[in-house]
């Protein structure tokens, strides 16, 4: 595995093509509004090395018998589905942000399991293809931006359907060696701080649309391959001068980026699916229900940092005793343990793949994920309710350290008896980042859109809750007889 400071300088000798704010990023690695973002991934590769956390945060290779990073396993036990929640839960305590690799370790388990199927029907090599570069990425202990969602262009139409062929994904190619891929890669977390980038169809497909179903692995750095880094509230304050406090997080972040495949060549041995059309719904539905398994964990534990920072808020208040602070407390606590329990339910009920490895249940994923459309914001909320007005009042780290006005911010923006005016606002900043600023891209809107929207995760439960089988057990217990409605009718 790698340490820290090896994927750090992994990254540097990558070519990457980033583009931020219209102009070209020659060093990613230690652009100021980047790498809060890539600190966040390189604690993945920190716990790791730690004694204390290596349970949760490696695993055995079914593939080689080795150590790993449990980012880079294939889940063989509703134990390890179980230990995924519970390290992206310690992850995101140690972050307050998203720490990238979940994408990634979720395609891994939907395409192997996919692959295997497409094989059994059609004698295809993929489930080979795919078991071999899995291997590689285990060995190496890559990260790896798993890239699903499509740009989609008209919604109301399908992927061949669009005036521009390019708004989803798609095969323009098929070589000897290979197939030539041309579209772009929405929302995506983690880009600039990967490795790979491992592609999945983003819909289910006809077969009309059989050039979009595409499968397929390609380093970050492949000719043809760029990335449009997304701006996020509050992000140019990374470019501040003495602006520490003002960040909330200073030293971790996420971010997104639009990924562009422009004419990109893909050899035969990394393409795992290409034009099976009928399996790119099986591939889609299988990698949302891994993560919204993951919200269960990443999600739980940046609300236990926020519900910390709303705690704090109310001591350095004055208001620790308040019975309605208390309460407020309680909820968000109730509600973020709500959203885990759904993450262990969703794992402990999983069950073996043909594949060999272990899949969630999907029913209870689903659940996980609309609860997260939904609590966070009242967590949020509830935050900012204990914070008071001044978490968005407040003057800067430059007005407080200012020879001039700042001995008046020490003054009036002091708090509780022995509080320190530095630390009082030092808390609300966080506040204001995780439900605000850069970090509520991660929480607060992610909790929204990230794995799907609330409508897709309700399209899933409506097909998984199995409605007919309900209404059987209420006409057993109600005495129904069927045959009375033929009379009638």
């Amino acid at each position: 595995m790698m340490t820290k400071e090896q994927y750090i300088e992994s990254l540097r000798k990558l070519n990457l093509k980033v583009y931020l704010m219209g102009e070209r990023i020659e060093n990613p690695v230690d652009h100021p509004m980047i790498r809060p973002s890539m600190n966040s991934v390189a604690m993945t590769y920190e716990l790791a090395e730690k004694e204390e956390y290596k349970d949760l945060m490696t695993a055995t290779s079914n593939l080689t018998g080795k150590t790993i990073n449990r980012f880079c396993h294939l889940h063989q036990s509703t134990e390890d589905l179980i230990k995924k929640v519970k390290m992206q839960r310690l992850c995101g305590q140690k972050t307050a942000a998203c720490f990238q690799r979940c994408v990634g370790m979720d395609a891994f388990n939907a395409i192997y399991s996919t692959t295997y199927e497409i094989d059994q029907k059609y004698g295809t090599e993929y489930h080979k293809r795919f078991t071999e570069y899995l291997k590689m990425v285990q060995d190496k202990d890559l990260t790896v931006d798993g890239a699903m969602t499509d740009p989609k262009g008209d919604r109301s139409l399908g992927p061949s359907q669009q005036p521009d062929p390019d708004l989803y994904l798609h095969i323009v190619e098929v070589r000897k060696d290979g197939i030539v891929v041309r579209g772009a890669k929405a929302h995506q977390t983690g880009a600039v701080n990967s490795h790979e980038h491992l592609i999945m169809p983003t819909v289910a497909m006809k077969e009309e649309d059989k050039d979009y179903a595409v499968s397929f692995a390609v380093p970050s750095d492949a000719e043809g391959v760029f990335m449009i880094y997304g701006r996020q509230s509050c992000d140019t304050r990374k470019l501040e001068k003495d602006a520490d406090m003002d960040l909330g997080n200073s030293q971790f972040g996420g971010h997104e980026a639009l990924v562009v495949f422009d004419d990109v060549f893909v050899p035969n041995e990394r393409v795992f699916m290409c034009k099976e059309w009928d399996f790119a719904g099986m591939m889609v539905e299988r990698f949302a229900g891994y993560h919204r398994q993951s919200y269960g964990g990443c999600k739980v534990g940046v609300g236990d940092v926020l519900i910390g920072a709303a705690a704090l808020a109310a001591d350095y208040n004055g208001v620790p005793k308040a019975s309605h602070i208390k309460d407020k407390l309680i909820e968000m606590m109730h509600l973020n343990e709500t959203l885990y329990a759904c993450g262990i339910a969703c794992s402990a009920e999983g069950m073996k793949m043909p594949a060999g490895n272990y899949q969630i249940n999907l029913l209870l994923a689903n659940v996980c994920k609309q609860n997260v459309t939904r609590m966070p914001y009242e967590i949020a909320r509830l935050a900012e309710d204990i914070a008071g007005g001044l978490m968005v009042t407040m003057p800067s780290q430059q007005d407080l350290r200012s020879p001039e006005i700042g001995r008046y911010v020490e003054k009036y923006f002091k708090g509780a008896r022995n509080t320190c005016t530095e630390n009082r606002m030092r808390i609300l900043r966080l506040i204001e980042n995780l439900t605000l600023g850069t970090a509520a891209v991660g929480y607060r809107t992610e909790s929204m859109h990230g794995a799907g929207s609330p409508q897709a995760q309700r399209i899933m439960i409506a097909r998984q809750g199995n409605l007919e089988n309900k209404k059987e057990l209420a006409k057993v217990i109600a005495k129904i007889d069927e045959s009375k409605n033929v009379i009638n009718k």
